[in-house]
């Protein structure tokens, strides 16, 4: 069945505001999203009746309305994964001091859908609902290790592994070879290859049938999470607090 055209632009509207938290004006919007003015202004007008959008009326911008957050509510309270993880997240982050995030993978993206962040004077530019790419950060990188391999294939397949920084992996054969070594070793870094400036570590949370439905990663600047201390003492911390969460989501694996 083909999507409904009227609803199909909507929703594309609500994505591409979610993109820009501070909003966008309906010229910008239309180069954006590629529909024209007067259509974004019908399909706006709706939305801001039912409190999608809402316009700031000094910028003329418009972004995402209250009613967004009230259709999120029940998901983010009631997720077992987000409930469950976040004191032992809260406690890890005490313990590092650095920035804490959750991630699933939908529609061959990481999604974030918690974040636990530090006392650090330099933080980290990230928010719950916000999207990465699988192929250069840890956390994509640790979901990826526990597909199918029929599914990873077409993940990977569909990835066209865009340099972010120096390091990012660019080839699909060495990608290949890194997810094999994520899978032996129970972790993944983000050695700065989707910012320069950040290194990330990420494990994975586990379900009662050992399946692998969320990761969680330990992220902040290179000079803070150094080679040096992600093999002293952050990989013992991810593979301790991975078996913490796994088993009150029902996991009994090792």
């Amino acid at each position: 069945m083909s999507n409904v055209q009227s609803i199909e632009r909507a929703l594309t509207i609500l994505n591409k505001l979610s993109e820009y938290p501070d909003g966008l004006q309906i010229s910008r919007l239309s180069e954006q999203v590629g529909l024209t003015k007067s259509t974004i202004h019908r399909l706006l007008a709706t939305l801001s009746n039912m409190n999608y959008v809402t316009k700031d009326e000094e910028t003329d911008k418009y972004k995402l309305g209250l009613q967004i957050l009230f259709l999120s509510r029940n998901y983010l309270n009631n997720s077992n994964i987000v409930t469950i993880s976040k004191p032992f997240l809260e406690k890890l982050c005490q313990e590092v001091n650095e920035t804490i995030h959750l991630c699933m993978e939908d529609l061959g993206e990481v999604i974030y859908v918690d974040k636990i962040e530090s006392n650090q004077t330099v933080r980290m530019y990230s928010r719950t609902g916000s999207r990465a790419p699988m192929y250069c950060t840890a956390v994509g990188k640790i979901l990826l290790s526990g597909k199918q391999k029929e599914e990873f294939e077409t993940l990977i397949s569909n990835m066209d592994f865009t340099p972010k920084t120096p390091t990012t992996i660019t080839s699909k054969e060495v990608f290949r070879q890194e997810i094999e070594q994520v899978k032996r070793q129970g972790y993944a870094i983000d050695n700065s290859e989707n910012e320069a400036v950040l290194r990330c570590i990420a494990a994975p949370i586990y379900d009662h049938k050992g399946k692998i439905i969320a990761s969680f990663s330990i992220s902040g600047p290179n000079n803070r999470v150094t080679m040096e201390r992600i093999n002293e003492t952050l990989i013992d911390k991810m593979n301790q607090y991975s078996i913490l969460v796994s088993r009150n989501l029902g996991y009994s694996g090792s």
